[in-house]
């Protein structure tokens, strides 16, 4: 398997269980050695410089690696340390990291009198204290109650452009509402690597469009059907309590934006416009669709080619 993330760039990794998601992670960070290849952060060897490699990461593991008979304060003091936070500047990275993840009521308490999610942002304040260029993120979002889920997505997405986040999870509407990029993998075999939007265009093979409009069947159709870059169309009636008003479902080219034509071609008609939408396919549906047995052997047998 080979990939890389652009500076800035938030990718989003996901697999199913034991597709080998932590065992990538853990050899980007370099816990793990990998028996082949290499990994390069930064522009440096993992395997030939790792110090320099590491200094560059903040990585929130699976099982977050906490200290429970120490304050969070203190804790994050010690991790600071560890990472080679100067002490002039020690203290002020510490209070940024308690305030970035929302834990000032919490920065005296132990760790063991934390509950789950708060343990999560502990997790989480450690990875960013040194505002590392790259995040490694192994499912930041377990055990948070939803308020907290959305105040972790509010997080990351402001780190985009600024930091390269890899972010692994199982709640998929979370990649789908934060990375630019997802990249899937199954049983070590990557078999997706795409934005979200050219995932669903590309295992659609185009895109939907759906149109409610009020006027005569026919004059409406043949205009629309008339426009560049409609492959098929097919036309309903809404029903008796709608006179007049029919749903038209349109299959077009996914590069192809021509909403705003077939707007125009209802509106300049004289007819009226109710409704128009490109339909979306969900990430759990692309994901289902691409780590099926067929999926994997289709990917192994384009890698053979290659």
């Amino acid at each position: 398997m080979s990939f890389s993330v652009n500076k800035g760039e938030i990718l989003g990794f996901l697999g199913p269980n034991g597709a080998g998601k932590s065992t990538t992670m853990r050899m980007i960070t370099g816990y793990l050695a990998p028996s082949a290849g290499k990994v390069t952060v930064g522009g440096f060897d993992m395997g030939q410089d790792p110090l320099k490699a590491k200094s560059l990461i903040g990585y929130l593991p699976e099982t977050v690696p906490l200290y429970p008979e120490m304050t969070v304060r203190d804790y994050l003091r010690f991790v600071g340390r560890l990472k080679g936070i100067p002490g002039r500047e020690l203290n002020k990275k510490v209070d940024a990291a308690i305030s970035r993840c929302w834990l000032t009521t919490y920065a005296d308490r132990l760790i063991s009198h934390l509950s789950k999610g708060y343990r999560q942002r502990c997790g989480l304040a450690q990875a960013l204290i040194h505002d590392p260029p790259v995040l490694i993120l192994d499912e930041p979002t377990s055990g948070l109650d939803p308020k907290q889920i959305l105040e972790t997505r509010d997080l990351i997405s402001s780190l985009r452009g600024e930091h390269t986040v890899i972010l692994s999870t199982h709640i998929l509407p979370e990649v789908q509402n934060v990375c630019e990029r997802v990249l899937i993998i199954n049983q070590g075999v990557l078999v997706a690597d795409e934005s979200p939007e050219h995932l669903e265009a590309k295992l659609k093979g185009g895109q939907r469009i759906r149109i409610e409009a009020k006027g005569p069947l026919e004059p409406m159709q043949a205009r629309l059907a008339a426009i560049s870059g409609v492959k098929s169309l097919t036309a309903s009636a809404r029903g008796p309590e709608f006179p007049d008003t029919y749903e038209f479902s349109l299959d077009t080219d996914p590069h192809d934006e021509i909403r705003k034509e077939l707007a125009s071609a209802i509106v300049t008609g004289g007819w009226e416009l109710l409704e128009i939408h490109a339909e979306r396919m969900s990430l759990e549906e692309i994901f289902l669709k691409l780590t099926t047995q067929d999926a994997l052997l289709e990917a192994a047998k384009e890698e053979a080619n290659v």
